[in-house]
């Protein structure tokens, strides 16, 4: 059986990020490991923003390794999904004024860190696809009526 794959434009896979409250960060490290990490991420027109303490994602970035993130939402029952990638080069904000500007996007880390930083993804490409909604792909079980019970 083959499905059949929407791909999705920029505009759509922007709308469907946004929906999500948790994305992925993919890089490959410098011996082809890659590694993929969480965050909670605001969009700021069509770069990811994301906060991160010390560690492999800002080594990442300071390295200047391309980044991809990713998110995505499915629902098994109805075998529908959507995934988008977006990749592109990263910074980490300094500027005091864009710092605030940025958190003020609802832009809220889960862990409490004081040395967090803000990093933003610019991205270079932006692609998606769609498993759309098969006509005829839920089944239905019928668990008796309550004529049935004990």
């Amino acid at each position: 059986m083959t499905d059949n794959l929407q791909p999705l434009d920029e505009t759509t896979c922007l709308d469907l990020v946004r929906g999500v409250p948790v994305g992925r960060i993919a890089w490959a490290e410098s011996d082809g490991r890659v590694s993929v990490l969480p965050v909670n991420f605001a969009l700021d027109g069509n770069a990811i923003v994301f906060s991160t303490a010390e560690g492999a994602k800002l080594n990442a970035v300071r390295e200047g390794r391309l980044l991809t993130f990713e998110a995505d939402e499915f629902e098994p029952a109805l075998r529908t999904a959507w995934s988008v990638l977006i990749t592109g080069t990263a910074e980490i904000v300094t500027d005091p004024e864009e710092i605030r500007r940025l958190r003020a996007l609802s832009l809220a880390p889960w862990t409490r860190a004081p040395e967090n930083l803000l990093v933003r993804l610019t991205p270079r490409t932006v692609t998606g696809r769609r498993i759309p909604l098969h006509p005829g792909g839920v089944t239905r079980e019928n668990l008796g009526t309550t004529d049935d019970l004990p």
